[in-house]
């Protein structure tokens, strides 16, 4: 506390040296000022916690030096202090962000408990300040490591669109980061004061996922005891971010569809429609079009939330990060759970480096951590990872078996064409493009392996 600066603000000389000479013995760091000028340069030289300020100056008043820490120095909270008060000063006082109006005279116990007070508000206000900023940190793009192309790509992307309201759809298998990223897409916006809402729609039933998304009124069903505010409206202002999408029931898209064209809902019971302005941010593991194609997936929803794809690459798919991300994961879990190791052997990364790690970044952060905590050396090595990534590549088969190469490549290549289509929504232009083919190329490509009559059943084309 005694590290909390004070600054006095009175035209009286006898006043101010008073409460000056007060608070000090009370162990704060203390300064006097005369008026709003002097004030102002105060304010520009040095950091103070709180300004106790008299409303009546020689040379303006106590209402320009709080509107002067309002606009720019909004972590110093303000006591307003005047022999001459009334109601409506006081008010006004408040209104304008003064955290107590005191009276004079003022009695020392009055004084001490409002700065006490006061010095534990402007405290949570700094807190709050120092964790925003570290959960900014935590969320931004300079913390998702990557040193691959596909993923530069998508960084790109999520600074370019994050300031839209633009719907965002997220494709991917589980693992790869898509939480991470769709925080990183809500900290880059002008809504990183809002709240992130997270909701996993696989992880509840129908009834209850309703009740989660849009709330309910009391007595609307079994169990429904209070009303519950959904977490559509706790983002209302922010970000909703809807995981495993493609495990919504076909019930559940009809409302969905409704909330993502109107951002209009009604709560499970209720008549009472709800607006709510929210960013909405969704993510699959699943292929959407096939399941759109078996009837599981409404196609007109795909084609509501297809408006900017992101979809994130497996593990596998970025074997050049494997080293970058067991570094910082083996830094990250020494520190948590006081452990030091030197590194990684060359041979562990090479085994690292080989594994398929259907788990993706999830799965190789739980093994470097087990190694961390199980590894007895200065050094994670090979005998510290699990049996199932090295067992993997020690039951590898080398064995040729003839088959054409015309067959071997056809069912690679047409995963690849696929894989490209989705990603430029279909269009042929773009996708032989990226490809480095031509348009009738591809064409034929999409010929041979029926993805062009899938897109023409789809509506693609």
């Amino acid at each position: 506390m005694a590290e909390k600066a004070i600054l006095i603000v009175d035209d009286d000389q006898v006043v101010r040296e008073s409460l000056t000479d007060f608070l000090a013995k009370e162990g704060f760091k203390t300064k006097g000022a005369g008026g709003v000028k002097q004030v102002r340069a105060e304010l520009e030289a040095g950091e103070y916690a709180l300004v106790i300020t008299e409303i009546n100056l020689t040379d303006g008043d106590g209402f320009q030096i709080l509107d002067t820490i309002r606009l720019n120095y909004p972590q110093t909270v303000v006591i307003v202090i005047t022999g001459y008060g009334t109601i409506e000063s006081a008010v006004r006082a408040i209104k304008m962000g003064a955290y107590d109006y005191l009276t004079k005279p003022i009695n020392d116990d009055e004084l001490r408990l409002a700065v006490e007070r006061a010095i534990k508000q402007q405290s949570l206000m700094s807190e709050n300040v120092s964790l925003r900023l570290q959960l900014e940190q935590r969320y931004s793009l300079d913390n998702i490591l990557s040193q691959d192309y596909k993923m530069a790509r998508i960084f790109e992307l999520v600074e370019a669109v994050s300031d839209s309201k633009t719907t965002i759809l997220m494709t991917g298998p589980s693992g790869t980061g898509k939480t991470m990223i769709a925080r990183a897409i809500h900290h880059h916006s002008g809504r990183r004061n809002k709240a992130f809402v997270e909701v996993s729609c696989g992880a509840l039933p129908e009834t209850l996922l309703e009740s989660e998304l849009f709330g309910h009124t009391k007595g609307s069903f079994t169990g429904a005891v209070a009303n519950k505010k959904g977490k559509f409206l706790a983002a209302d202002g922010g970000t909703i971010f809807l995981d495993e999408i493609g495990s919504a029931s076909p019930a559940m898209q009809v409302k969905l569809l409704r909330v993502l064209e109107e951002r209009q809902f009604e709560p499970v019971g209720s008549n009472k429609t709800i607006t709510v302005d929210a960013r909405i941010i969704l993510a699959t593991n699943k292929n959407l079009i096939e399941e759109v194609k078996q009837g599981r997936f409404r196609e007109d929803l795909y084609y509501r939330i297809n408006v900017l794809t992101v979809n994130l690459p497996a593990l596998s798919e970025r074997v050049g990060d494997i080293p970058l991300l067991a570094k910082h994961f083996l830094e990250r879990y020494c520190t948590q759970h006081n452990k030091k190791k030197a590194g990684i052997t060359d041979e562990a990364l090479s085994y690292l480096e080989r594994y398929s790690w259907p788990g993706n970044v999830r799965e190789l952060e739980n093994v470097i951590e087990r190694a961390v905590l199980l590894s007895k050396g200065s050094f994670i090595t090979a005998d510290d990872l699990p049996g199932s990534v090295k067992e993997e590549q020690a039951g590898m088969r080398t064995e040729y078996k003839a088959v054409s190469l015309k067959k071997a490549i056809a069912e690679p290549e047409k995963d690849i064409i696929r894989k490209a289509l989705e990603h430029y929504q279909w269009n042929r232009q773009e996708t032989a493009k990226a490809l480095a083919i031509n348009r009738t190329t591809l064409f034929k490509k999409m010929k041979r392996y029926g993805l062009y009559a899938e897109a023409e059943r789809l509506g693609l084309m």
